[in-house]
């Protein structure tokens, strides 16, 4: 179990820094501007935040053998095929609502950090 848990961890994360790093190239291309910068960072966290919880929606009913985390899985490793429909999508919507929680605070904070660049006038 715990070595499900790793494997559908690393495998959000590698998508979750992929989508970070394309939001940072287009914050980098907003560089002179800091709060357009740090807004469109707001809003793109905030984007993939959405489409983290519809991934957590959709584990629930997606075939377990068709997820990444499956096909990365040692055959020893995989549960029986009786439960594992249900362990694999428990895991996976577990991980992407864990994921989408630290989005959602990135993103905070980058409006955050966007507001106090409106006030002090940049």
């Amino acid at each position: 179990m715990e070595e499900m848990r790793r494997i559908a961890y690393e495998t959000v994360l590698r998508a979750c820094g992929f989508a970070s790093l394309a939001i940072f190239c287009v914050m980098i291309g907003l560089s002179f501007l800091p709060r357009s910068a740090f807004q469109a960072g707001g809003f793109l966290s905030i984007l993939m935040t959405v489409i983290l919880v519809l991934k957590a929606w959709e584990a629930r009913t997606k075939d377990h053998r068709r997820t990444e985390m499956w096909l990365y899985l040692p055959k020893e490793s995989r549960p029986p095929q009786a439960s594992a429909q249900r362990t694999v999508s428990t895991i996976m919507r577990e991980t992407y609502l864990l994921f989408a929680l630290w989005t959602a605070k990135i993103s905070i904070l980058m409006w955050s950090v966007a507001l106090v660049f409106s006030v002090i006038g940049l």
